[in-house]
């Protein structure tokens, strides 16, 4: 399974923004499609945004639609997620996965990592 690791995580005012990054040393990184999620204390993983492996296509959930964009470098094995206007309701640890879509959208596909906090506070 591919292993990655989350940074980008902090304490940051609503309003604010943060940037995300989910790296891998996988040499096939550019034949996955990846995916953001998050984990708020006490609930399931929720699929934030996933991205098509070559980046042209991307979704985002509702509640972030408009503030959260996910983006990804092939070249660097890498994907990111800029979220600009910061809830508190996005205070939750964000994971990065690889994502299949069996026909009813998204699922995560790998195992998970560590994650990174974010904590947005009023």
């Amino acid at each position: 399974q591919v292993q990655l690791v989350e940074s980008g995580g902090g304490v940051v005012q609503a309003g604010g923004s943060l940037r995300l990054s989910c790296s891998t040393s996988e040499r096939t990184f550019s034949k996955y499609a990846m995916g953001w999620f998050r984990q708020a204390p006490g609930r399931e993983h929720e699929l934030v945004a996933p991205i098509t492996p070559n980046g042209g296509t991307t979704y985002y959930a509702a509640s972030v639609k408009g503030r959260f964009t996910i983006s990804r470098d092939n070249a660097k094995n890498t994907v990111y997620l800029q979220m600009n206007s910061l809830k508190p309701e996005d205070t939750a640890v964000y994971y990065c996965n690889t994502v299949v879509d069996y026909g009813l959208g998204y699922v995560a596909s790998g195992s998970w990592g560590q994650g990174t906090q974010v904590t947005v506070s009023s």
